[in-house]
């Protein structure tokens, strides 16, 4: 947990206003969250920008960069440009809340809030569900094609005679 520390922004001895930071991160911060990543050698510059008012904070956290994404089709390395922003309110109660989907409580004595686990969600949302590479060649799609399955078309069920009483007798009430 300590090095998460690293990501915390301290908005304490900040005036009302705006406020920039930027990090820059690679598979080490990932490590952090001993979690299997979908990924290889990510090279992410992150900007955060702190909008500080007197009774909340607003974040604008923005991934720009790329990482080496497996293709699905190919199974071969590809480099995957990611580029994504997302905004978080941040309120202040009595303890730690992040129940709600844009809005976070931290509790009111705190003087920085930490941005690794907005950051960690904001790479993981850049990541696409089906990883096709640019260079896949004609060829593969072809073959993909090939052994695909085909749609099978639902062909009109014959009704059952026992079932056809029963509904005609739903049908007279």
């Amino acid at each position: 947990m300590d090095k998460l520390r690293n990501y915390d922004v301290s908005f304490s001895g900040l005036k009302t206003g705006k406020h920039e930071f930027k990090f820059e991160i690679d598979k080490e911060f990932f490590q952090l969250f001993e979690t299997d990543q979908e990924f290889t050698d990510p090279k992410i510059a992150v900007d955060v920008l702190l909008d500080k008012h007197t009774t909340f904070l607003e974040f604008e956290i923005r991934v720009d960069g790329t990482v080496e994404l497996v293709c699905d089709i190919t199974n071969e390395d590809f480099t995957y440009a990611i580029e994504n922003e997302i905004g978080i309110l941040v309120k202040f109660g009595e303890e730690y809340d992040d129940s709600e989907e844009d809005v976070i409580t931290i509790p009111t004595n705190d003087h920085a809030f930490n941005i690794s686990q907005l950051i960690y969600e904001n790479v993981a949302l850049s990541i696409p569900m089906k990883k096709v590479s640019p260079n896949i060649s004609d060829e593969d799609l072809e073959t993909l094609e090939k052994f695909s399955p085909e749609e099978i078309k639902e062909e009109e069920q014959k009704s059952d005679p026992r079932w056809d009483a029963l509904k005609n007798l739903k049908n007279k009430n």
